[in-house]
């Protein structure tokens, strides 16, 4: 079993467990360049929100500082987006799914930055 194997199935699990909330997803994916998170519907599998390292206003701020996308600074920036962009979509609480990534570095930086900005999880 390769690493790709290992967090799908980390990943499944965590679903699984998420999906009986009936809460939205706060769904958070990273590569080695950026990071993503994206807020969906659990009744429609529709996107909600979304933020990215991708974003031109994240990159334009990004360049001022060290790095483009793939460390601590810009995933609690984007954080920070995701959790004003829910709350003017009116949502207040998530379900966070780290989509089988361990709970440090990136991960750990985008969750807390969501939470003092007000998002529940």
């Amino acid at each position: 079993m390769n690493k790709l194997n290992s967090r799908l199935r980390r990943s499944k699990r965590s679903r699984y467990k998420i999906n009986g909330s009936g809460l939205p997803r706060l769904s958070v994916h990273r590569t080695n360049l950026h990071i993503y998170a994206s807020i969906f519907d659990p009744s429609a599998s529709k996107v909600l929100v979304s933020a990215s390292s991708l974003e031109s206003e994240v990159r334009k701020e990004l360049s001022k500082s060290a790095g483009l996308g793939g460390n601590v600074e810009a995933a609690s920036m984007i954080g920070k987006r995701v959790a004003e962009k829910a709350k003017k979509a009116g949502i207040e609480s998530v379900a966070f799914d780290r989509s089988g990534f361990r709970y440090h570095g990136r991960v750990k930086a985008l969750a807390e930055a969501a939470r003092e900005n007000g998002l529940k999880f």
